[in-house]
């Protein structure tokens, strides 16, 4: 059964409601981009300080949903310059719960750890949080990234640390 446009705009209407008022998360703020659109949300991470390389950072992202959510995925970008192993260099983010259900082509992720209709985009918020504080050089979207945290930690913690500064001076 496929979701229809109509479906997956009550879907989110719902849940960006519910992340206004019940489900709000501690350094986690969203709008939509276009108040007649609930399929695009902009989304401000404020990075808790116990987080080793972006702790204190503001980064603004795009959430994109399809119109077939929430049986496909959303997208992901950040519009903060981020360096980051699990971010493309155009701000994609790359991280399994993103990726469309099913199994792996390539054998690197398990279908359980893929999008499911049972994530919110709370939960992938989450999980975005939790790459920034736990990235994964395994499986590379930006592989320059990858092989700085691998071979130098301390010059990408540089790196991620301007990251934080450029988001404190273009808070815009």
């Amino acid at each position: 059964m496929a979701a229809s446009g109509a479906s997956a705009a009550i879907v989110l209407a719902k849940q960006f409601k519910r992340m206004q008022k019940e489900d709000q998360i501690d350094g986690i703020s969203v709008g939509l981009v276009e108040s007649s659109n609930v399929f695009e949300w902009d989304v401000m991470l404020m990075i808790n300080d116990d987080c080793k390389f972006y702790g204190g950072g503001f980064f603004r992202a795009r959430l994109s949903f399809p119109k077939e959510y929430p049986l496909q995925p959303p997208k992901l970008k950040f519009l903060t310059r981020i360096w980051h192993p699990n971010v493309y260099p155009d701000g994609n983010v790359c991280i399994s719960i993103l990726h469309p259900p099913g199994e792996d082509s390539l054998g690197y992720e398990a279908a359980a750890e893929r999008w499911s209709p049972v994530q919110t985009p709370a939960s992938i918020l989450l999980s975005v949080i939790s790459m920034l504080s736990g990235p994964n050089p395994d499986s590379p979207a930006n592989v320059d990234a990858a092989k700085q945290f691998r071979e130098d930690p301390k010059l990408f913690k540089r790196e991620a640390r301007k990251c934080v500064n450029d988001s404190l001076e273009n808070m815009d």
